[in-house]
Formats: structure tokens, sequence, C-alpha cells
């Protein structure tokens, strides 16, 4: 063989898909999306045997080839183009051995397509405990394939895979179902208006509502115009193929495929009744929240603490080592510090994905779905919207997208329109620092105030995503009527491997994501608060030496060489206290000229400018900017203040001690206390604050009115709430 294999795994929702893709293809795997369209594209690299490559592309999930969503669509374009780069050679359809009826329905549209197909069984592990025998054999002679019957958990069969994608050129390609036996005429006229295309293909391109490449479109639109049909008499068309193949599915597997339900375990349905219940399933959901959200506090702090100190020693080992100057400064205060700012939470995300990979693996997160459809039904939603709910405490913009797979129009603008409200990972950086800052220490019912204070948050901002839904569902006058229909599937303890990969992708999607946002706008950052045009900035040292003769150092600089010399105290070293004032002394004297300079540089001015109006909701002017920079993406909010702090200060200090450190106008007591410290919060469970997001909104519902009455809605929302917290705690 000389060129590489395309291969295109195909398979049912819940499969096992993408553990196969992992087990083919390792770390070797990208993700992206495909051109033109935001449906997520995972392909990956594996060896063969005779030491060839094969190319892995993981298409979306699909329960056949009669399209419903954009991601189905996806499937079907593939298949029907033989001028895509990534046309397969070989299509490998992954089916579970408990839903191999349903699974197979897909496989006998792929074969009818003439792709040599291999059937990869998955959870042969499961065989004996669920009481299942099959004969493989008798099997690939029915299905004129050939098997591999694996179990991605114990890692068996996958070199099977590999040696039957090697030898894809002796698959058979003989379809299993005559499709036009459903309508022998019809299908007779078909052929003859176009001899030379496949029938089956032929059958797709006229019932399937689905996008070619510029190449294809005079045949398709010669075939689609061919069809007499209607709509209507199309689909009693498709409805006899689906009865056609599903007897043709039942003969294959009562003669290959045995259940003794005697054998099989009812432990499925015990834990559904649980775990549905309208009491007890609510119940449990929220205990699996609270450990969740307890857990990230517990377990992320000595990570977190230690990433915080290693950044900061290493921004002043860059100044303690490096000539002094421009560029020194730029990667000490600027790049160093900013991208610090969203590394020290890499703990707290990675146990956020870690959890909520878990629920999904184990099966858990689709009783949920199930569960909250009862809860959405009266604000005008159904169980269809949880995914995107759900799946936006990762992001919103993937939330947003995956809400294609809700058919109602007015149910998925609804849902595109609330998902914002969710909780997201890059919110997550803002609650934890002000947490920490402003909520003390201490524990109810074993469960710290911190880890409650950050379950709340997220309980409003679903509360509120339910409640805007409402109003939503009132205001709009759409008519609109839809089904709700879950899978179900078997639970099974996660796979740990498949959880490493999910943990990994999405926290290094996560980080880098975010780190060329902060990279970026920590540079501009450091920039504007590094220079200014003012006399002031200019003349910023003799300013504060003439003002400290006179009036001597400020409240914040006493408080800061007493905090220190009672350290020195508490140590017994009182010998270093005459040694260490001096030096206190004139560090102080430095950050109040660093202070001053940043107060009069170019930042300094845009702060004050927007001071008044943040300032009500008790902000200074740095925090103004940090929300002002933190529309780009909400997690560059800490960033943007660890580079304001660390502008021109010689200190080794973490994040969380700037930011402590940092005094109110009064000069009396912290800038972020209780008052501040909730109205901020506040303001991010409910700001958009995210112009991806805003993007996104805009082209899956095609127009900027949807994001922009979203963008105004959310901005005077945040900031009208903010505002009564500040006024009210303060």
């Amino acid at each position: 063989m000389s060129k590489n294999v395309n291969v295109a795994l195909i398979g049912n929702p819940n499969t096992g898909k993408t553990s196969v893709f992992n087990a083919l293809t390792g770390l070797k795997q990208k993700v992206g999306n495909y051109p033109g369209i935001t449906v997520e594209k995972k392909e990956g690299v594996c060896k063969l045997p005779r030491g060839v490559k094969a190319h892995i592309l993981d298409l979306p999930g699909t329960y056949s080839l009669n399209t419903t969503s954009l991601d189905e669509s996806v499937v079907v374009e593939l298949l029907l183009n033989k001028n895509d780069k990534d046309y397969p050679d070989v299509a490998v359809v992954i089916s579970d051995v408990e839903n191999l009826k349903r699974n197979l329905l897909l496989f006998t549209q792929i074969k009818d397509l003439r792709i040599p197909a291999i059937l990869v069984i998955n959870m042969a592990d499961r065989m004996s405990r669920k009481g299942i025998s099959l004969d493989v054999q008798a099997m690939e002679k029915k299905l004129d394939t050939k098997i591999a019957l694996i179990s991605t958990r114990k890692n068996n069969g996958i070199e099977r895979i590999k040696e039957l994608i090697a030898d894809y050129k002796s698959l058979p390609t003989k379809s299993n179902v005559d499709t036009s036996r459903i309508s022998p005429e019809y299908f007779d006229r078909l052929q003859k208006a176009f001899p030379n295309e496949d029938l089956y293909k032929l059958w797709l391109v006229i019932t399937q509502d689905v996008n070619f490449m510029p190449i294809e479109k005079k045949r398709i639109e010669d075939a689609t115009s061919f069809s007499t049909k209607s709509k209507t008499e199309l689909k009693k068309l498709q409805h006899r193929e689906t009865v056609l193949r599903y007897q043709f599915i039942n003969n294959t597997l009562k003669e290959t495929y045995k259940v003794d339900f005697q054998s099989a375990k009812g432990l499925r349905a015990t834990l559904d009744k649980v775990l549905t219940h309208k009491i007890f399933g609510y119940a449990i959901f929220f205990l699996i929240l609270l450990t969740i959200f307890q857990a990230i506090f517990e377990w992320s702090t000595y990570p977190s603490d230690f990433i915080d100190v290693q950044f900061s020693a290493a921004s002043e080992w860059l100044k303690n080592t490096l000539p002094s100057g421009v560029f020194t400064d730029l990667l000490a205060e600027g790049i160093l510090t900013g991208i610090g700012g969203i590394v020290v939470f890499v703990p707290q995300i990675a146990f956020l994905f870690l959890f909520i990979s878990l629920l999904e693996e184990s099966g858990y997160m689709s009783r949920v779905v199930f569960l909250m459809d009862k809860l959405m039904r009266p604000f005008g939603l159904s169980g269809k919207s949880v995914v995107p709910l759900i799946s936006g405490t990762a992001c919103a913009i993937p939330a947003v997208m995956a809400t294609r797979t809700i058919e109602n129009w007015k149910e998925r603008l609804i849902t595109i329109l609330v998902t914002p409200f969710t909780t997201c990972s890059a919110r997550l950086p803002v609650y934890l620092i002000l947490i920490a800052l402003v909520i003390p220490e201490g524990r109810f019912l074993g469960l710290s105030y911190q880890a409650l204070t950050l379950m709340l948050l997220y309980l409003i901002g679903f509360g509120m995503a339910i409640f805007s839904a409402m109003a939503l569902n009132k205001i709009l006058k759409i008519k609109s009527s839809s089904l709700f229909m879950v899978e179900m599937p078997t639970y099974r303890l996660p796979l740990l491997k498949n959880v490493a990969y999910t943990v990994l992708e999405k926290t290094k999607s996560f980080v880098f994501g975010a780190g060329k946002i902060i990279l970026a706008i920590s540079i501009v950052l450091w920039f504007l608060g590094s220079n200014g045009a003012s006399e002031d900035f200019q003349n910023a040292e003799n300013i504060v030496n003439q003002r400290i003769e006179e009036q001597g150092l400020t409240a914040y600089s006493k408080n800061y060489i007493q905090n220190n010399l009672d350290a020195y105290l508490e140590d017994a070293k009182q010998d270093s206290v005459k040694i260490m004032t001096p030096i206190l002394k004139e560090r102080a004297r430095a950050q109040e000229i660093a202070s001053y300079k940043l107060e009069h540089s170019y930042i300094g001015y845009a702060g004050k400018a927007i001071e008044p109006i943040v300032k009500p909701l008790g902000y200074d002017w740095k925090i103004g900017i940090a929300v002002l920079t933190s529309f780009a993406a909400r997690e560059v909010f800490v960033g943007t203040l660890a580079t304001i702090y660390s502008v021109g200060s010689d200190e080794e200090e973490t994040i969380k001690s700037r930011m402590a450190a940092e005094l109110d106008s009064s000069g009396q007591q912290p800038l972020f206390n209780l008052a501040s410290g909730i109205s901020l919060m506040l303001f991010y469970a409910f700001a958009m604050q995210c112009m991806s997001t805003l993007a996104i909104v805009k082209r899956e519902t095609n127009t900027w009115k949807w994001p922009l009455l979203q963008l105004l809605f959310m901005s005077v929302f945040a900031y009208l709430v903010a505002l009564t917290a500040f006024q009210i705690l303060n």
C-alpha cells in the first residue's frame, strides 16, 4: 500500500466511538472545525501494519443517514462526496453489543453506499454479565463484512481493527438491502434517468437536506429536480426503507445473537428509579454538585498556590538576572505576569473538566437531562435544552452550537439567548480569586463557605437562565410544539484513559485559547501602564519624593512597613528590625512612585475616564480597566489586574497578595471587601463579557439583532444587580 488510508469512524452516540478513536490515535490527534461551519472535527494518525499510516476522522455521532441535525448532515455530506479530501477509503462502524439491533441500521445504510465497511462491536467485556452470546463468523457471513469484537475498557481487539483497516481492499462492498423494493417503479425510473449513478446515493441526495461541494452541485440538482414525489410521499418511503432494514437486521440477529435475560442483572433499572426520582433524583444531583465545588477548592489549593508562587519568583528572577530595560520589564511585568494570571487556575479548571467527564462517561449525565426535562417544560424549554445549559459550564461557544439538536426554532432560539447565563469555565478564575479574597474561611455542615459560595453562583446563573427562558417564552410570539426523547446509555465505570484525554484536551484548549488573548492584551496593557505623555508621569519621582518629605508616607506604605516589621519581631529577629526598617521604607517609597506613574500613565487616564461609571459598583479605575478588557474573554480579568499591579513593582508577591493589599480611595480599608467582591461576582454572573460568544450567537441566528439585544440586556441587568448589591452591603 503506497498511500495513507482515510478512515471514517462512524457510529451512534454512546457506543464508545471516542474510546476507539483515542485507542487508535493516542495523543496524535487534533480538534478543529469543519470548513465553513462550527461543527467539531476530530482527526488523528494511527500506524498500521507494514508501515502504513491511517488518517482517522472521528465523525459526529448519528443514528442513521436520515439527517435531523447539522451534525448528522456532516456525516452524509462526506460519505456522498468522493471529491472531499477526507472521503473514506474504509468506514469503521462502532456499535455497542447491548444495542446491536439499533446500531446495525446505520451499518446497513453505509454498506449500501458501496464503501468498504468494518463492523466493530464494542463492550465485549459486558457480554457474560448481560447473558449475551454472539456467533461472529455467522454474523460476518450474514452482513458480508469483517467484524472486530473489542473491549476498549480492557484494551482488547484494537490490533484486530488495525489489521482489518490495513486489509480494507479485500472487504466486500455489496449492499445488504435492496432499497428499490420499497417502490420498484420509482427506483426503476430513477435508475434509467441516471444510469451511471449509484441508486442508493441518489436516494439519499433526494431525501436529505444537506449541502455539497460545488463540483457535485449539477448532479445533485439534476437528481433533486427529477423527484416527482412530495415531501410526505418521500417520508413514507423512508419509513418503508427503515422497516425493510429492520426485517433484514432481525433475521440476521435471530441466527447470530442470543440474550439470556435470566442472566442479565437488573441493577440499571434499580439505579434509574433512584437517580431519576422526582425527589431523590434532584437531591442526589444537588449533593454531587456540592461535592464537585468542595473538591475544586480543597484539592486545587496546593497546586494553585505553588504555581502562583513560582510565577512570582520567575518574574522576580527575570528582573534580577536580565539587564534592566524595556525588554526585561515587558517579559517580567507584562507577558509572564499576565499569563501567570490564568495558569494559576489550571488546577481548578482541570478538576472541573475531570468531574464533568466522569459524569458523562458513567452515563449519569443522560439521566440528568431526562430529570431536568420535567423542570424545563413550564419555562418553554425541553430536556434537549439541558444539554447546552450543562455543557455551558465548560464554554458557552460549543454550548450554543449544541442547540442545533433542537428541532423547534423557538426552543432553540430561547436556549441560545439564555445559555450565556450558565457559569462557564472562563468565569471560574474570576470567581475563585474573588471568593478567596472576600469570603472568610470556615465551614457549615462540613462544607466550606467558599465552596458553598461557588455553588450558589452556579445556581444563580442557572436560575437566571430559567427565569429568562420563561420571560422569552411569553414575549416571543412563535408557535411551537415538540417531543422530547433521550437515550439512556448503560451505566459503566468511566474509562480513565478517556477521562485523561478529555481533561488534557479541554484544559489545553482553555489555556492556549485564553493564553493568546491574554498575551496580546498583557503586552498592550504593559505598554499603556509603563508609558505616559503628561508631566506628572515624566516627573513622578520628584513629585512623590517632595510629597513624602512634606506629608510622609501614605497609610498603605506605613501598614506595609509595620506588617513586615511585626513578622520579624514574631520570629525573634529583633536585630534585623534596625537593618530592615530603612530597606522597607525605600521599598515603600519605590512602590509609591510606581503607583503614581501608573495612575498618570496612558492606562491610568483611560481608567480614570471610566471610573465614574464603575465607582458606584465599588470598583476603582484599575478594576474598571479589567472589566473592560475582559470583554475579549472573561478570564482576562485576573490577568489584566495581575499585569496592572505588577507594572513598576519590584516585590516578589503573588497575584492574590497584590489584590489583597489594594486599598480603596479612602486608604483605610481593602478595595476587595465583601461588598465590592459580591458586586463583582454578580456582575460577572450576569454580564455577557465574551465577544466570541456574541459572534457565535450571530452565526447561529444569522442576524445581529439577537446577539445585540442579548448583549444590551445582560450588560444592563448585570450593572443594576451589581449596583444594588454594593449599595446594600456597603
